[in-house]
């Protein structure tokens, strides 16, 4: 397993991870018609842009031929008071969960914040996310909840902090 950053030419690959995971996750939290919509094509040039922009797109890739099994994006807050940094997405295929490839990404994730000067990090997390343990399990600690509306369905979001950026790096 390799993270490595994120190249145009991945963009396609991290949008397929991203509705994949998208449909893994969310069944009986966001409405099925919903997830069923999701395109491929637009989240790949959602993600085209960010790389293009310099996010810090970064990919966990398997195998020869290289497959994205897993990716995280992370830039500057856009909630400041929420934390400097934000991890934007995180999202790892089913087959590949619990091999440390969520901690690999949010550790490369951290390092480009740090290099940013970013000195606390923060993520949104639906709250009825399945996976939200594991932002618990890395210390991260809640800060915010706030409800949202995605697809006409009323959630909450759950803020996770971090202030020690460094440490994050040695995830």
């Amino acid at each position: 397993m390799t993270i490595r950053r994120g190249l145009s030419l991945d963009a396609a690959s991290i949008g397929a991870v991203h509705v994949t995971a998208w449909r893994s996750a969310y069944p009986g939290i966001l409405p099925a018609d919903y997830l069923a919509d999701l395109s491929v094509a637009r989240q790949a040039q959602h993600y085209d842009r960010a790389i293009r922009a310099g996010v810090g797109v970064y990919v966990a890739v398997s195998g020869m031929p290289e497959r994205v099994v897993g990716f995280c994006s992370a830039d500057r807050s856009r909630r400041p008071a929420l934390g400097e940094g934000e991890i934007e997405t995180l999202y790892v295929l089913d087959d590949f969960r619990d091999q440390g490839i969520g901690r690999g990404l949010v550790a490369r994730a951290a390092q480009y914040l740090l290099g940013l000067g970013v000195g606390s990090v923060f993520v949104w997390v639906l709250r009825d996310n399945p996976a939200r343990w594991f932002y618990e399990r890395m210390g991260a600690r809640i800060v915010a909840e706030e409800a949202i509306r995605v697809a006409g369905a009323e959630l909450v979001q759950t803020a996770y902090r971090w202030d020690d950026v460094p440490a994050l790096t040695l995830r």
